[in-house]
């Protein structure tokens, strides 16, 4: 069986592979803005999809590991695409011509919450404490504050556009779950098919419709979408199965609470786009939700490290 030659044994606090998690898929809405490409919804997480289960399966089969669905794989596989890739990015793209962005985001960020009462209901180990109570209800009022303008000065709102998001919130919640009632979870086999039943849906959709020349703004920006199937899709969807694995559905999905926060210091640093006191507050906020819950958590061992053990 190979083995990944990791010879020192460190830890890296769940809050730090949070961080980064979310930083990498934060990079994913500035990469897109740099590619400036004209790519649908749907073709785009075709693509996404592709390509990041096209490079973990790459990386799996060089290591010398089964690429193909073993046992109950494929149905974890079918179920993870649905809600964590089809469902979401599907009816996010319909929200946004019904609402602004900013309420888009505030609903999706109520995903932690729904995960809170439905684990609690559904695994005994998943009891919502006081302090877990504190850190989501702390991180939801920073996020409130950071996107809150945005979401309540868009005028007139979209019912369709606002249950759209509710449903999107909902299968989030429902794949964190699912991934917590696995036996055993395999981070980055659970990776590979979530990317790839995402990525293949989508793709005969937008084949069907439009053929292969929806795919043709590509060309324009292969290589920032290269980089983005690598560092903005691939990579963190492997850290963020294992934080669900580690930490549990409850904490693990407040890896979201960073996303908002990360892509205004993106956005400031890459693209000069201005940052408020009051987006610096909120950020604060959300940090220390994030924190109450997250810094006492499972660290992250490398002990000699056997990839049968991520596989």
């Amino acid at each position: 069986m190979p083995t990944l030659a990791i010879r020192k044994s460190f830890a890296v606090p769940l809050i730090v592979q949070m961080l980064v998690c979310s930083f990498l898929w934060a990079s994913a809405f500035i990469l897109l803005k740099i590619a400036g490409t004209s790519l649908s919804p749907l073709a785009l997480t075709a693509l996404r999809g592709l390509m990041g289960g096209g490079l973990i399966a790459a990386f799996m089969a060089a290591a010398g590991h089964q690429v193909l669905p073993r046992g109950h794989e494929l149905r974890d596989w079918i179920v993870l695409g649905f809600l964590q890739g089809v469902v979401p990015n599907a009816l996010t793209a319909y929200a946004l011509t019904q609402i602004s962005a900013g309420l888009t985001s505030m609903i999706q960020a109520s995903t932690p919450l729904i995960v809170a009462v439905l684990a609690q209901a559904l695994f005994a180990s998943e009891r919502l404490t006081l302090k877990v109570a504190l850190g989501l209800a702390t991180g939801f009022t920073g996020m409130v504050m950071l996107v809150g303008p945005a979401a309540f000065g868009a005028g007139d709102v979209g019912l369709n556009g606002v249950g759209a998001m509710v449903i999107v919130a909902l299968s989030y919640a429902l794949g964190n779950l699912y991934v917590r009632a696995i036996p055993s979870p395999q981070p980055m086999r659970l990776a590979l098919g979530q990317q790839l039943f995402s990525g293949l849906p989508t793709f005969a959709v937008v084949i069907w419709l439009g053929g292969m020349s929806s795919f043709a703004p590509a060309l324009d920006a292969a290589g920032v979408l290269l980089v983005l199937g690598v560092f903005g899709t691939a990579l963190p969807i492997v850290l963020y199965m294992n934080i669900l694995k580690k930490a549990g559905p409850t904490v693990g999905s407040m890896n979201g609470y960073f996303l908002p926060p990360w892509t205004i210091l993106l956005g400031f640093v890459l693209l000069g786009e201005p940052v408020s006191l009051r987006e610096i507050v909120a950020t604060a906020i959300v940090l220390a939700g994030v924190a109450i819950v997250s810094l006492k958590g499972l660290p992250f061992h490398f002990p000699r490290l056997r990839a049968s053990s991520y596989l």
